[in-house]
């Protein structure tokens, strides 16, 4: 689900603490402790448009006017190619079955109400069977559990690691698994509807009031101008549930999360927790006694429902999750499930969506996360600059403040969530994303996301009716259409992209597949470019340089954000990195990573160094010394 302006005073803060301080600390990545020899990239794909290749796109189109991808469209050629994209990780989103408006009734699944369903094809947050997958990706929804098992394979076959969702905040207010394993039950299948609150009751409830849909404003509603039989402003729930993003209304309004129910975690409504906190130092210790510490304590019947249904998706070969608005949950749950999931799967990919900086520590440590969102710090800041409002100045700041946590803050330029690159709301050019991107994927040893179609400049533009324009819409049937050039009626080869759309995919190839297989970038860290802001004629807040560096790779990279102009200088290496480097005065070549087409030399005499840069509008160098 969307989420916007999420923390905005976190943006804020970041930049006024990153425009003095100089920092000149260096960053020896946990991964290398660890003996992790390269970086991870994730593919994030929204599996419902990606094999789509109908190109109608008609506002609040249905299924057979605007088409649907299939599972069966992640073929072993179009694995093979994204694999070769230099990616690690595929992040299948939209997998659990959610509400849907099409008519699935002759396969035994239960139509969903349109008044609280969210587009024609509904919102991937809204789950409800988490023991199904959605019936629309598969050729026959009768097997489509066995359909996705046959991804997974695939997948796995072609090198890659499977993560898919899990909401553990909120369910769709419709919840109702028909294929629970034997002994499992729904939620809220035996909570006390007469309170508000039991510490195991899965829901919270207005005792003796009902559910009223949302009033809609403005001419809106779910389906836009468009109807459906069983849309007729209400739904029967009775008593009323709490709303997913925590309104207590019994009438949520038309922008909460009207479609899900918030889930209880032994939390009451005043904000006790019913349940046993992690004794103080608990955050240093390892998943393994985590997981000790839990097995003789009650829990509510929440966690133990969660914690089921990640273990059924582990034990089915899924690799990892994607856990949606993680901080709305109690940071002592996810120590208990994540550490449940690593005992089965010590190297499960574990991803979350965090926005509070103040929590970011908390949910590595003691929900034991492998990975969080850098959004509002990293992310927010990149934006800004690639819009020709913000200043790279404040960069090397984010990365002083999280060099404990670097490796666990994920770093993207698109999501779901976020708009197109391309899109005019965002830099309105594709082109602005590639020193962005060399930034984003090579200052730090954390993993590196990219959402399908950014690699081909896709900008969002589509009118599919409930989603908005510049986010490729996440609740409508609607074809990408850059995307669509690249799968050129599912050759997967590319065969109808633009040569500019082309040369843009085989940049982000170069730029992956240099991160996954450089040394460097799984080793140490420092930031050059205030030394050069102070030292350096030329050289200015639209342009970043740092370095990287292993005991058999140096790297100096250098990115001009400038959209118009070029920039020459002579880039100044301190004195401590020559040294670090062990380096002697003389010349040494440094060559291009990317392109392989760029040589130069490094100069030392005389306890300086420097480097004569010639930097094109929008361009980057990973300078690597021969």
């Amino acid at each position: 689900m969307s989420k916007q302006n999420i923390f905005l005073i976190m943006l804020l803060f970041s930049i006024v603490m990153g425009c003095k301080k100089e920092a000149n600390h260096v960053v020896e990545s946990t991964s290398n402790k660890k003996g992790l020899k390269s970086k991870k990239v994730v593919y994030q794909v929204f599996t419902r448009l990606f094999g789509n290749t109908n190109t109608t796109n008609k506002p609040w189109g249905t299924i057979e006017e605007n088409g649907v991808g299939k599972f069966n469209d992640f073929t072993d050629k179009a694995l093979h190619e994204i694999k070769d994209l230099g990616v690690t990780h595929i992040w299948y989103t939209g997998v659990p079955h959610h509400g849907v408006i099409t008519d699935y009734t002759k396969y035994g699944i239960s139509n969903d109400d349109p008044d609280v369903v969210k587009g024609r094809a509904g919102s991937p947050y809204a789950v409800k069977d988490y023991y199904n997958v959605n019936p629309d990706l598969a050729e026959n929804p009768e097997h489509r559990l066995r359909e996705f098992k046959a991804l997974i394979k695939r997948s796995h076959n072609a090198g890659l690691k499977v993560i898919i969702d899990i909401v553990p905040n909120h369910v769709a207010r419709n919840y109702q698994s028909l294929t629970n394993p034997k002994g499992v039950e729904n939620f809220g299948a035996t909570d006390d509807k007469t309170v508000v609150y039991h510490v195991n009751n899965n829901f919270y409830y207005n005792t003796n009031k009902a559910f009223k849909v949302p009033k809609w404003e403005h001419g809106y509603s779910p389906l836009g101008d468009e109807t459906h039989p069983l849309e007729d402003g209400e739904f029967d729930e009775v008593p009323a549930k709490w709303t997913g993003n925590g309104s207590r209304l019994s009438q949520p309004q038309m922008n909460d999360w009207y479609e899900t129910v918030k889930i209880n975690y032994g939390v009451s409504p005043e904000g006790r927790k019913d349940f046993d906190t992690l004794p103080k130092g608990f955050e240093n210790k390892d998943y393994k006694k985590h997981f000790k510490f839990w097995q003789d304590k009650t829990v509510p019947n929440s966690w133990t429902k969660f914690k089921d249904i990640a273990l059924y998706w582990i034990d089915m070969g899924v690799d990892g999750f994607r856990y949606d608005m993680a901080e709305m949950v109690p940071v002592e749950f996810w120590s208990f499930m994540n550490s449940a999931i690593k005992m089965k799967n010590s190297n499960a990919f574990l991803l979350a969506e965090v926005y509070n900086p103040a929590l970011y520590r908390d949910y590595i440590h003691i929900g034991k996360m492998d990975y969080l969102y850098d959004k509002v710090q990293l992310y927010d800041t990149i934006k800004s600059v690639m819009q020709g409002k913000g200043k790279t100045d404040h960069i090397p700041q984010i990365l002083d403040d999280l060099k404990d946590i670097e490796h666990q803050m994920l770093h993207f330029l698109e999501n779901h969530d976020e708009q197109r690159i391309a899109s005019p709301g965002f830099a309105g050019s594709a082109k602005k994303g590639k020193p962005a991107m060399v930034v984003s994927a090579t200052i730090s040893t954390s993993p590196t996301m990219i959402y399908f179609g950014q690699e081909v400049g896709e900008d969002g533009s589509e009118d599919a009716g409930f989603g908005k324009p510049s986010r490729t819409s996440i609740f409508d049937y609607i074809g990408v259409p850059a995307h669509q050039r690249w799968m050129n009626n599912k050759q997967f080869d590319g065969g109808q992209l633009t040569d500019e759309e082309k040369a843009l995919r085989d940049f982000y190839k170069r730029l992956l597949n240099f991160t996954i297989n450089s040394s460097a970038l799984a080793g140490k860290y420092q930031d050059i470019h205030l030394y050069n802001r102070k030292y350096t004629d030329g050289y200015n807040d639209k342009v970043l340089s740092f370095v990287r560096w292993s005991d058999d790779e140096q790297l100096i990279i250098v990115s001009n954000f400038d959209s118009e102009k070029s920039y020459e200088f002579e880039l100044k290496i301190p004195e401590d990195i020559i040294k670090k480097w062990r380096l002697n005065e003389t010349n040494y070549k440094v060559e291009d990573q990317l392109y392989n087409q760029f040589s130069t030399h490094l100069i030392i005499k005389d306890d300086h160094a420097s480097i004569n840069i010639k930097l094109k509008a929008m361009e980057s160098f990973i300078l690597k010394i021969q």
